[in-house]
């Protein structure tokens, strides 16, 4: 069917998108004037049966402002929104700003609410409503909301009508007076605005949340828009991070950087991200872990260092782990796992008052109680207490039958230092729900730390486990270079290239007997704030990719 068009002069012009649009906007610039005014406006086009359908449509009251209707696509709202910017726009307000000088945000001017004082303020249009010849609003910025009345007679027609183009989701400026209303609301009467930024797009739900939970991971500026939680979620982590880099300091350590691009892939037992470096025409890795380079910097002579780091490990994603992920590594020399030890205990516990206000997390049989001191228990005392006092002394064949009642699945060619770990991994650490220093730990399991004096079987080490998930690993760190290399070796097999020589060589220098710990800060914010997966407290967690 041929396309209905609008004809002008000698050009025929499709009647679509903008031209639906502008009948749309004509009449809502003259929502004051008799119905006439609009078909005079218009009368310089001939209209078929398509427009004749539009005009009935508008005045049967049928277009509203508001977000999507189920019968009108996306595509056509977009479309709206663009004609309500090229209306905007002839009528003076430019469609994106500059800067805004404010008063201060919205919570600000709520704290500092003074009746009758006259404020500047900025943020997102959240709602609206239409009283005719007034409007209410609400104003949203990073902080809070603050209802707005806009008054024909106080702004003027011109810049009233205007308003009346506005969309939700779009950014404003205000002027206006600080004045209660009737029912006690802290309102800002408008006596003047600018527009800032026009959204194209509707806010999600129509502020009322975005509940998709796959649409909040992949979009989270939309879930931070409709979810005011999430975006407090999220002032907490960064205020946690805050707390933890001044409680540091304020101990005398030193925030240092060390490399995201390593030649080795050291410092932990995990599968490497690999790239290229083009300039040196070598491949490179993202780094797993900056414990080799900090304790470099021990030997260079700096005592007590930390790292707030990105990490990168190509391995699986699941409710606790995500391939790039925050920790924070500390190390201090002449000091060992002891020291570690008071440092975390006294560190979670100050995070957790400071910005959760509280040392007790939840509610209930399942409330976490951080107050110290906290349990210690050996490893060896926990696989016990789970698969009994001889488990240690069990053939091979013995302890997989057991553990694969469990539920367990095996690797045919572990040993029984292998299969414990699993069943620890899988059946007792997730039982640790209080805080729990897990100590002494199989030497195997651990290459980078110091034996204990009395059993060279077993390093000098705790786990710190909190709600079934390890939260920091702490040890008394290795610093003989003849027993590290022989460890490295056994590590890597036969494969020498993966042995990290100048690490090696920088401990043959000296390095001082010191404790070291991680601390892996996406898992903390998961336990402080109750989140139930990783991706709750990563505002762009890795997502698998969506099909074309």
């Amino acid at each position: 069917m041929q396309q209905e068009t609008l004809q002008n002069a000698n050009r025929e012009i499709p009647l679509s998108g903008y031209y639906r649009q502008y009948i749309r906007i004509i009449f809502r610039i003259n929502m004051f004037m008799p119905t006439i005014f609009i078909f005079r406006h218009l009368s310089m086009f001939h209209f078929g049966a398509e427009a004749g359908s539009m005009l009935r449509f508008m005045l049967t009251g049928r277009w509203k402002r508001g977000s999507m209707s189920e019968t009108e696509s996306s595509n056509e709202y977009r479309e709206q929104r663009l004609a309500n910017l090229a209306a905007l726009q002839m009528l003076g307000y430019p469609p994106y700003g500059r800067a805004f000088e404010r008063s201060g945000s919205l919570s600000e001017l709520r704290a500092a609410f003074e009746e009758g004082r006259t404020v500047k303020a900025a943020g997102r249009l959240a709602t609206v409503r239409d009283m005719g010849k007034s409007i209410f609003a609400d104003l949203r910025d990073g902080s809070d909301r603050f209802q707005l009345y806009v008054q024909m007679k106080t702004l003027g027609e011109e810049a009233f009508k205007a308003f009346n183009l506005l969309d939700l989701g779009d950014h404003i400026g205000i002027e206006g007076e600080l004045f209660t209303t009737r029912t006690g609301e802290a309102t800002i009467k408008i006596t003047r605005w600018t527009l800032l930024s026009k959204a194209l797009l509707p806010p999600p739900e129509k502020w009322h949340g975005l509940k998709d939970v796959e649409m909040r991971y992949r979009q989270r500026y939309l879930d931070l828009i409709g979810n005011p939680e999430v975006r407090e979620l999220f002032n907490k982590r960064f205020a946690m991070i805050r707390e933890i880099r001044q409680y540091l300091a304020d101990r005398g350590f030193m925030e240092v950087e060390t490399p995201m691009l390593q030649a080795q892939a050291g410092g932990a037992a995990a599968k490497p991200f690999v790239t290229h470096y083009g300039a040196l025409g070598s491949d490179v890795y993202m780094r797993i872990a900056p414990e080799l380079y900090l304790k470099r910097l021990l030997v260079g002579g700096f005592d007590k260092v930390f790292e707030l780091n990105r990490n990168f490990r190509n391995e699986g994603l699941d409710r606790t782990h995500n391939p790039e992920f925050t920790m924070l590594e500390i190390y201090e020399a002449f000091s060992d796992v002891t020291g570690m030890h008071e440092l975390i205990q006294g560190m979670i516990t100050h995070v957790a008052q400071s910005v959760f206000g509280s040392l007790v997390i939840g509610e209930g049989e399942t409330a976490l109680d951080l107050t110290p001191p906290w349990r210690e228990v050996t490893y060896h005392a926990l696989v016990k207490e789970k698969m009994g006092e001889g488990w240690f002394d069990l053939p091979l064949t013995d302890a997989c039958a057991q553990a694969e009642a469990l539920g367990l699945s095996l690797d045919p060619g572990w040993d029984l230092l292998m299969v414990t770990h699993e069943v620890y991994e899988k059946t007792i650490e997730p039982s640790l729900i209080q805080p729990t220093f897990v100590t002494r730990l199989p030497a195997n399991l651990v290459p980078l730390a110091r034996t204990c004096s009395d059993d060279p079987s077993l390093v000098d080490v705790f786990e710190l486990v909190i709600r079934g998930q390890e939260v920091a690993p702490a040890y008394t760190e290795m610093n003989d270079p003849i027993e590290q290399r022989q460890r490295f070796l056994d590590q890597v097999g036969d494969d020498a290239s993966k042995l990290d020589i100048d690490f090696i060589t920088a401990l043959e220098h000296g390095m001082p007997p010191a404790g070291g710990m991680g601390v892996g800060i996406d898992r903390l914010m998961m336990i402080l704030s109750g989140a139930e997966a990783i991706r709750d407290v990563i505002l762009f967690p890795q997502l698998k990719r969506k099909a074309d």
